[in-house]
């Protein structure tokens, strides 16, 4: 099974103004997600599902296949839900448009086992699936802005939460790898996505601020594939010259809010 990826991309954001475009070496920043789901060796389509009229101009001369959106969803996998309904397509796979360093084999991985559930006639009883990744530090646990998920045996999700779950009760001081960091990869069968996203938001998701609670508390199954390795989404200015400095260019971006431009000044 081949999947689409749509890429969510907000003009937006609170924290930092334009970061999909906010330029790499030359590029757009959520044309470098683009570059890295092209990796992908499951991946038929990449499809970014945009919100401003700039963005697609800024990917126009990449060739990336942009689609504009409503600017009023309340979240990406409302945004994706819209881009879906239009297109034919069995797997949707939702890569966040700030995450330029996410690992392929990862969005690969969770595409063959959502294929496997489909093969084996699960796919009515697994519509969902995710990723997650051992902690490195046990402070990161502890951290309400990283998301952990406890997974059942059968590689399915119990809970995902901000708080350290499962809670060390005696103190055991337990390794970090004992706590997995919930990674936002998504993928959906069209089907479920379409009827995810009309329902109303649930008590716990309201209470955690988390989407895939909604999923839980509908007695939906989560697939979970546990990943080496992983990557974090671009949040903050301090991200991005992190970011940029890795790949070898030290860059700080001064967003014009009436233009809606990034520039680049050294």
């Amino acid at each position: 099974m081949l999947a689409t990826v749509i890429i969510p991309a907000r003009f937006a954001s609170t924290r930092f103004p334009a970061k999909v475009l906010a330029p790499v070496s030359g590029k757009p920043l959520v044309q470098l997600v683009v570059d890295q789901v092209r990796r992908c060796r499951r991946v038929k389509q990449i499809i970014v599902a945009a919100d401003d009229q700039r963005i697609v101009d800024a990917l126009g001369p990449y060739g990336t296949d942009v689609v504009m959106t409503r600017v009023d969803h309340p979240s990406g996998t409302d945004r994706i839900a819209e881009v879906a309904r239009t297109i034919d397509a069995e797997l949707i796979v939702n890569v966040q448009g700030d995450e330029p360093e996410i690992e392929p084999e990862i969005i690969d991985r969770l595409i063959e086992r959502m294929s496997r559930s489909a093969g084996s006639g699960q796919a009515t009883t697994e519509p969902m699936g995710t990723a997650c990744t051992a902690f490195k530090s046990v402070r990161d646990v502890l951290d309400p802005n990283l998301v952990k998920v406890v997974v059942s045996q059968s590689g399915r999700a119990i809970y995902f939460s901000r708080s350290a779950i499962p809670f060390d009760r005696d103190g055991a001081c337990l390794e970090a790898s004992a706590w997995k960091l919930h990674l936002g990869l998504y993928a959906y069968r069209r089907e479920f996505l379409l009827e995810f996203a009309s329902w109303k938001p649930t008590p716990l998701e309201r209470l955690e601020k988390l989407e895939q609670l909604r999923a839980l508390e509908h007695d939906i199954p989560i697939g979970v594939i546990v990943a080496d390795r992983s990557s974090h989404g671009i949040d903050t200015v301090e991200q991005y010259n992190q970011f940029v400095d890795r790949v070898g260019r030290q860059v700080t971006p001064e967003v014009d809010s009436k233009e809606g431009r990034s520039h680049a000044a050294q």
